[in-house]
């Protein structure tokens, strides 16, 4: 495992402490969740973007699509249990 150097001011040193504390880690356990918990919600958020790009793709390249009152109304009445037609889609106005 490398080593890595971080230069914390004293006031965010002692918060990290604090929560490492409340947390039952120590500091170097702590920082190094803190640093896997936050890759992981980048590289998550990363791969959405990458789903809604090719989605948009496929939309904008002849897609068809739902208008949001309708896809919200069938929803609702799936919600309640009933069995409404779908909406049927249409294709994007240029």
């Amino acid at each position: 495992m490398s080593t890595t150097t971080i230069h914390l001011d004293d006031e965010l040193k002692r918060r990290v402490a604090n929560a490492a504390e409340q947390c039952g880690k120590t500091v170097d356990e702590f920082i190094l969740d803190a640093i896997a918990q936050h890759v992981a919600q980048v590289e998550h958020d990363d791969e959405f973007h990458h789903l809604a790009d090719r989605r948009w793709a496929r939309l904008t390249a002849g897609g068809e699509s739902v208008a949001w009152e309708q896809a919200k109304a069938y929803l609702e009445a799936r919600a309640r249990g009933e069995q409404p037609n779908r909406p049927a889609g249409r294709r994007r106005v240029r």
